[in-house]
């Protein structure tokens, strides 16, 4: 940065909301300078007594400024890795001929942006909030959303795709279980719906090491009750079952059987084939904004709320099961086999052989994820599910998710296997409900 003008400096304005998405954002912004107002830190101290991830990240954001602060103060700029200078504003425009209250915080953040701009300098205002955006715009101040670790769900990779085949290729396909891939080579267990007139499609998957198609495994019987309703289905059950594979991602709407796939073949892996010592269950605990501490009653009973999801396909799975011994969901919870747990608890545990479920991943943010995920010990399986287009997180959305997030990073991965599953099998309602509501 010594070699750069001044007046060439990019001056980007973090509020509060980034280091709650990212409490490292800072180091995503090489060769410039990041500004933090006073107002944010007035928040982050607010928050970090918080419960849950929004407290954690309040914290951590401030113990990171803590170890990068050296000895200079850090209001006159201070340099951190990647030649980033960080700089904690004081003040801002005093709002003189603009109707804007300075008794809220995001408006005192959005008037400190405003004042460097008035000093001429390049200003980028990052937020992850829509409205202060759209303020800070208003004021004519260039906007933008934290997009670093974001990725564009539209186009997300979907696991699979569907191929014509001649009559002669799904003959070799058959007689021989494999058929040499034509064209650019896919993803690592990328699945490949084989189409040809007048037969039934076949699934196939593609393993990167031939550059062959072979066909998955076909589950006869049951799992726990449960059979493939559709080929994506197939797919996901493919994967699950899978013990090469030690990530999966399950992206799709309400009804499309994520969950209810995930638990019955970790069951299998789990109880029946004792690949794993135990299941781990976990949900990020979103919906009333709480942690689960200001539930009453012991740790187990706070989880009854939060867990009642998996409760209801734990039922079903039960009155599926030809074990006898956990025919119902009270005796599988009892077992030694199953654990449900609070994500925000996950942190700082190491999990050696498990077989462990997240559900409702989309409201994970991609620094959750990577906690999660780095917690996986020897021989652990890591299966996420979520609806991206159902967050209750106010920071996320579809792009910016943790889940998208992952499946966009590791599908090149081995370790890796996605399915995004599209059709609901819940009731022709709930599928209507999902598509139009």
């Amino acid at each position: 940065m010594a070699h750069q003008e001044e007046s060439n400096l990019k001056y980007f304005v973090l509020d509060t909301s980034v280091f709650i998405h990212n409490p490292h954002s800072i180091l995503s912004f090489k060769d410039n300078v990041v500004v933090i107002p006073l107002a944010v830190l007035e928040e982050l101290d607010a928050l970090k007594k918080s419960s849950g991830e929004k407290g954690r990240n309040a914290r951590e954001t401030i113990r990171f400024l803590e170890r990068n602060k050296g000895k200079k103060a850090i209001q006159k700029g201070i340099k951190i890795e990647e030649n980033i200078r960080v700089k904690i504003e004081l003040n801002y425009a005093q709002p003189q001929d603009i109707d804007i209250s300075t008794d809220k915080m995001d408006n005192k953040i959005i008037l400190t942006a405003l004042k460097l701009k008035n000093e001429n300098k390049k200003v980028f205002f990052i937020s992850k909030d829509i409205n202060a955006r759209t303020k800070a715009m208003a004021l004519g101040i260039y906007a933008e959303d934290y997009e670093k670790e974001k990725v564009n769900f539209e186009g997300l990779y979907a696991g699979y795709l569907s191929r014509k085949i001649s009559p002669d290729q799904r003959a070799t396909f058959v007689e021989k279980n494999l058929l040499p891939w034509e064209g650019d080579p896919l993803f690592p267990h990328q699945y490949v719906i084989l189409e040809s007139p007048d037969e039934d499609p076949l699934p196939a998957r593609y393993d990167s090491e031939s550059s062959q198609l072979i066909p998955i495994a076909q589950n006869k019987q049951s799992i726990w009750g449960i059979q493939p309703r559709n080929i994506l289905q197939e797919f996901a059950i493919d994967m699950l079952l899978d013990d090469s594979i030690s990530l999966v991602t399950l992206v799709g709407i309400a009804g499309t059987g994520k969950t209810l796939l995930a638990l019955a073949c970790a069951l299998q892996k789990t109880i029946d084939e004792q690949k794993y010592h135990k299941l781990l269950v976990s949900r990020p605990i979103i919906p009333l904004g709480k942690d689960i501490g200001f539930l009453p009653g012991s740790k187990e009973q706070k989880l009854t709320h939060w867990m009642e999801p998996i409760f209801d396909n734990l039922e079903q799975l039960a009155g599926g099961s030809q074990n006898k011994t956990y025919s119902t969901p009270e005796y599988l919870l009892d077992s030694k086999f199953i654990e449900l747990e609070a994500v925000t608890y996950i942190r700082g545990r190491s999990l050696p052989r498990q077989f462990i479920i997240i559900d409702e991943a989309q409201n994970l943010t991609p620094h959750e994820i990577k906690t999660i995920v780095s917690r996986a010990g020897e021989e652990t399986k890591v299966v996420l599910t979520g609806d991206p287009y159902q967050i209750d997180n106010p920071y996320l959305d579809a792009n910016s998710n943790g889940l998208s997030y992952l499946v966009d990073r590791f599908k090149a991965e081995k370790v890796h296997a996605h399915i995004t599953l599209s059709k609901s099998e819940r009731s022709y309602l709930a599928e209507l409900a999902a598509n139009l509501l």
